[in-house]
């Protein structure tokens, strides 16, 4: 088939442009001919809170990626959505992730349905957005009517969809694992990368810092006393895209300098290795979610996972075979820190994520956007 899916990819930078990519690879792996239409304008400068939007590293090889779409030009989205209506492409995958997007994309595939030929599916990261502001519902509406089918991935996100739409054919498929990110090294090695001494554990909570995913109540967990006289120690691997300050704040009033590493840089894929390669256990303390690449980095990596019971978390990552799923919770976080290093479970819990992992490969995820063209198409 001929394949164009429309989203971020390079030169931006993140779990969503990585997620496309990969796709994209397994697509053109099955026989297809596959093209991505990002974008010129992403995001204006004023609405980006972090310090760049795009990647240092050079274009992902053997992918057709074109930059075209201006998300806040209207004439733009018209000339984009005949140019792929005149394509004839069979299938058209839309990434959605934030209602700001919606009018852009929704009106490119509204443009393009008109030839008739090309199936609209869209894959949503999030329906109702973590972040709320006036419009959203509006803007996703908009999106959301101009495709055939949805493909989510987590059950969260399905249940978000029930409030726009009920009827419209959809999948569901978790999150399949990123495994482009490295290789799997002994722990040795990433220390010495990152000159950490091996004499502690360490905890990592990598990703974009934004205050739904809860950093604050790891930094809390961490001050709690029953943690004191266990020799580990917190990375956060990166970029703050909230306040930073009320953050190091926290930890300063919880004594805590020693104990807490911040790497507040974005993290360049050739160098996400190192931190997971370093970490005994993987924490996403998050206060909302739907589902997260962070967890599929881990399964990469064979690393268990801390989780909260939120969103799609807890179906990724099964409570004490994988790691543990917990209430969003200082006290409780830090409970599980406690028995993972106390009771010795990490080789348990490794050999846990190795048969879970299986569950997540990528076959399985495309499978998802043939069975909806096929339902489209009766």
């Amino acid at each position: 088939m001929k394949i164009v899916i429309l989203g971020p990819a390079h030169p931006y930078r993140g779990g969503i442009a990585a997620l496309n990519e990969r796709l994209a690879v397994e697509l053109q792996k099955e026989g297809h001919e596959v093209k991505i239409v990002t974008f010129t304008l992403q995001y204006p400068g004023f609405l980006f809170p972090g310090k760049s939007q795009f990647a240092d590293g050079a274009a992902p090889e053997n992918l057709v990626i074109d930059r075209k779409i201006n998300s806040v030009n209207p004439l733009n989205w018209l000339t984009v959505g005949r140019q792929l209506r005149r394509e004839k492409p069979d299938l058209l995958i839309a990434r959605f992730w934030i209602p700001f997007i919606g009018p852009s994309l929704g009106t490119i595939c509204r443009i393009v349905r008109k030839n008739r030929r090309t199936k609209i599916i869209a894959l949503t990261d999030n329906i109702v957005p973590h972040e709320k502001k006036p419009g959203d519902r509006l803007l996703t509406a908009w999106f959301l009517k101009a495709c055939q089918g949805v493909v989510v991935m987590s059950k969260s996100v399905l249940d978000d969809l029930n409030t726009f739409d009920r009827r419209k054919p959809r999948r569901f498929g978790p999150h399949p694992i990123y495994d482009h990110y490295g290789k799997i090294t002994a722990r040795e090695e990433a220390l010495r990368k990152l000159n950490l001494d091996p004499a502690f554990n360490y905890l990592l909570f990598f990703g974009l810092i934004r205050d739904y995913k809860g950093l604050d109540l790891l930094i809390e967990a961490l001050g709690q006393p029953l943690l004191a006289d266990l020799k580990i120690k917190l990375l956060v691997a990166g970029e703050f895209y909230t306040d930073e300050e009320k953050y190091r704040d926290q930890v300063k009033k919880l004594s805590l300098e020693e104990r807490i590493i911040f790497y507040n840089q974005y993290i360049p894929n050739n160098e996400v290795e190192n931190y997971f390669n370093a970490a005994d256990l993987v924490v996403q303390p998050y206060k909302t979610a739907t589902q997260s690449g962070v967890t599929q980095v881990a399964y990469h990596f064979n690393k268990p996972m801390l989780v909260t019971d939120v969103g799609g978390l807890g179906e990724i990552v099964p409570h004490e075979k994988a790691g543990y799923v917990v209430a969003p919770s200082p006290a409780v976080i830090a409970e599980a820190i406690k028995d993972f290093y106390t009771n010795s479970r990490k080789t348990f819990f490794e050999n846990g994520v190795k048969e879970e992992k299986k569950r997540f490969g990528w076959d399985n995820f495309t499978r998802l956007f043939y069975e909806l063209m096929e339902e489209i198409g009766k």
